[in-house]
């Protein structure tokens, strides 16, 4: 049986069960999802959302390898606007939330109303293979509680049939508590096996909540290998997960040049100085004036 991961931080655990037919992951993403609640200063509401869709992108990126990126987009009509997250292969993940500042009264299942607060739209999914073009997928949002659309986007878009289950728990002084998500998907020849597919479908709908789970000690990958229990789960890899943005001011300046010559004077005379923020991980980098003189200087020598 596949063995808990002993790291006290978070991580992502790949697994196989059932001879190869059956792929599965186990992400815990509370520090991660905690780290970016607290630098968006999000509410209960939205750090749930952003901290759903930072776990699917970390989830969905587990085969990323080299410099390739995954990144995760949801746009709906509800008070959060857009949804943005995006792993890397190093395990490393950043996003935001267009509108950090929503909380809405909790469903009718006394949970967090993350689907009203997405509202209808569509998700989108990037993937940056280091090929000519990134891979860009599109589905209409089937709930806007994210895990659901996750799932409706592989079984649609990459003919892979998958469950999805995603969780964050907000305490009420808004601190995430627990966050973590699985994936479960069917490889070729799985479909065969209707005995399966009924326990695989039994097991995951007897599980437990899965936030409240990873809140009372217990890791994902527990209640993965419950659910793959007597289907021979085999642990294939594992890797750390860390909010981490590959922001710098260099970076950052590099978008001020390309205002051109005129608007970075302007800049100058009217402010003086300039304040970045960047909008995946609100880290701000201030640019003083001969920073910015600098800068015109270099559009100058480039416009020659």
């Amino acid at each position: 049986m596949a063995e808990r991961q002993t790291a006290q931080g978070d991580g992502l655990v790949h697994v196989t069960a059932a001879g190869g037919k059956i792929r599965a992951l186990a992400a815990l993403t509370t520090r991660t999802v905690d780290e970016a609640r607290r630098r968006h200063d999000a509410y209960p509401t939205a750090a749930a959302a952003l901290g759903r869709t930072l776990t699917g992108a970390a989830l969905l990126g587990a085969s990323l390898k080299g410099d390739e990126r995954l990144m995760i987009e949801i746009v709906g009509d509800g008070p959060l606007g857009r949804i943005v997250a995006e792993a890397n292969a190093r395990g490393h993940l950043r996003g935001y939330v267009h509108e950090a500042h929503v909380h809405l009264p909790a469903n009718s299942q006394g949970k967090l109303d993350v689907s009203g607060a997405v509202g209808t739209g569509h998700l989108y999914v990037v993937k940056d293979l280091a090929m000519k073009e990134p891979y860009r997928g599109m589905v209409p949002l089937v709930s806007g509680e994210i895990a659901e659309d996750l799932a409706y986007y592989l079984n649609v878009s990459e003919q892979t049939p998958s469950a999805c289950i995603l969780g964050v728990l907000v305490d009420p002084e808004g601190f995430v508590r627990a966050a973590g998500g699985l994936l479960i998907q069917l490889m070729p020849g799985a479909e065969e096996d209707e005995g399966l597919i009924g326990r695989l479908e039994e097991r995951i709908a007897a599980m437990p909540a899965l936030s409240w789970a990873i809140d009372e000690g217990r890791h994902p990958l527990d209640l993965l290998c419950e659910v793959l229990e007597g289907m021979e789960p085999k642990r294939l890899s594992e890797r750390p997960l860390e909010f981490r943005c590959s922001c710098s001011k260099e970076r950052m300046s590099r978008g001020l040049v390309a205002l051109g010559k005129a608007e970075l004077e302007e800049i100058v005379r009217t402010q003086g100085e300039a304040e970045l923020v960047c909008h995946f991980c609100a880290e701000r980098y201030h640019v003083t004036e001969s920073e910015l003189r600098a800068l015109i200087a270099e559009t100058e020598a480039t416009a020659e």
